[in-house]
């Protein structure tokens, strides 16, 4: 599943809090109705799915992260001296950069 798809979900879910909090707070005034009830049930629905989608996503970023940074790590031990290359290059394209403005 993308990350687009991802936050399209967590988008719906967050807009789907908003439309049940209206609702929950046109019908306040029937606190025992109900569509009081209805509304709170799908509020906590609702929440929940964002809940777990956020600690999904948040899961799968660090993963993603620490598969990158471990890639990094091996590749800076198998090629030490290409990754000091490839770091003074960075760092001289990155001054000459700065030095123009």
């Amino acid at each position: 599943m993308s990350s687009h798809t991802n936050n399209d979900d967590l988008m719906h879910d967050l807009q789907a809090v908003i439309k049940d909090a209206e609702v929950l707070m046109k019908s306040s005034a029937l606190p025992n109705g109900e569509d009081f009830r209805s509304a709170k049930e799908r509020i906590e629905t609702t929440l929940k799915n964002a809940k777990d989608e956020i600690i999904r996503l948040e899961k799968l970023v660090v993963g993603k992260t620490k598969e990158a940074a471990q890639a990094t790590d091996t590749y800076v031990k198998d090629n030490p001296w290409q990754a000091v290359g490839l770091g003074a290059a960075v760092g001289l394209v990155i001054g000459l950069l700065i030095s123009r403005k």
